[in-house]
């Protein structure tokens, strides 16, 4: 039993005042007001009997008992948040076949517990599972050989598809660690260096190009690179600088120590990703996969990207259908 005083929101809040030293971003966080941020860590620091953080500092800055205490709320809060995001697991007992395919942004750490997930529930069920860019796997549910597509997608309607949107992820830059300091103010320092561009047959790098050509900006045309985790080795390299979005630099953690990520400076926008059905399947099945993948998305991506990017509150998130 926690004791008296220490909540889940308690832990939730002191957490997030950890990861960004300030009151109005772990309100934006967490969806409290700034009155009550202040009340949950006033509420934690007395049933612990120590001060966590320094409130005299701004940015508040943790104390060495907060600091300590931030090492198991972390591992708490990270077990809570992966056992939530595998309750309430899709029933697929009366399917037969089910094929699907979903973006290779998801590999890391989504497809896997995706694929368990449903796994579970398919007793008696042909069940396939590709991972591909997202204009393959549209194609082939377009031509019947999926029955579901996780993709990023255009907007476009297209003919026999019903859409159920998934999450909205905003497109950023990454450079080479200490490289930029405002990227707004450094166009000409951008210019100077290569812009390492995703492979032109990809949906994610037709957006990046239209998002630039409706900015007016034109970058040297040097490489062209197939996969998120290149791109990102290319970067922490030093080769040159990327425009990708949360979901690719998440996948790439073991270049973070070496690559930065700002907000676009050019002009802000962001690709969806939906789980996309064949209209004439049954709308549940669609529904209750696209419903699961909204929570591991959340617990296992989104989540992870808040604490160490807090600055995409309420940019990056889960789109409700």
């Amino acid at each position: 039993m926690l004791m008296k005083g220490v909540t889940l929101r308690g832990l939730e809040v002191f957490e997030s005042l950890a990861k960004t030293g300030s009151v109005a971003q772990t309100a934006a966080l967490t969806g409290l007001s700034q009155p009550a941020v202040s009340q949950q860590l006033r509420n934690l620091e007395s049933a612990l009997g120590a001060e966590l953080v320094n409130h005299g500092r701004r940015p508040m800055i943790l104390t060495p008992a907060g600091r300590n205490f931030l090492i198991r709320t972390e591992a708490v809060l990270s077990e809570l948040r992966l056992a939530q995001s595998e309750l309430n697991v899709v029933d697929l007992n009366h399917l037969s076949t089910l094929s699907i395919g979903i973006i290779d942004d998801f590999d890391n750490e989504l497809t896997p517990r995706l694929v368990t997930t449903l796994a579970e529930s398919l007793v008696n069920c042909r069940f396939k599972m590709i991972t591909a860019a997202s204009h393959e796997i549209l194609d082939a549910l377009v031509a019947k050989d999926l029955h579901i597509a996780v993709a990023a997608t255009t907007g476009e309607l297209r003919d026999g598809v019903t859409e159920y949107p998934l999450v909205r992820d905003p497109f950023m830059l990454v450079a080479p660690r200490g490289l930029l300091r405002k990227p707004e103010a450094e166009l000409d320092l951008l210019r100077s260096i290569p812009f390492l561009r995703y492979e032109s047959a990809q949906l994610i790098s037709q957006q990046i190009e239209a998002h630039l050509a409706r900015q007016k900006l034109l970058f040297e045309e040097r490489f062209e690179i197939g996969s998120h985790q290149a791109l990102m080795a290319l970067v922490a390299r030093r080769i040159g600088w990327a425009i990708t979005t949360p979901l690719g630099y998440m996948r790439a953690a073991r270049f973070h120590d070496e690559i930065e990520a700002f907000p676009l400076p050019f002009g802000t926008f962001a690709r969806q990703i939906s789980l996309c059905a064949s209209s004439d399947w049954a709308d549940r099945v669609p529904r209750d996969v696209a419903q699961t993948v909204r929570r591991l998305v959340q617990g296992h991506m989104i989540d992870p990207a808040m604490q160490r990017l807090p600055w995409l509150a309420g940019d990056l998130k889960v789109l409700e259908d």
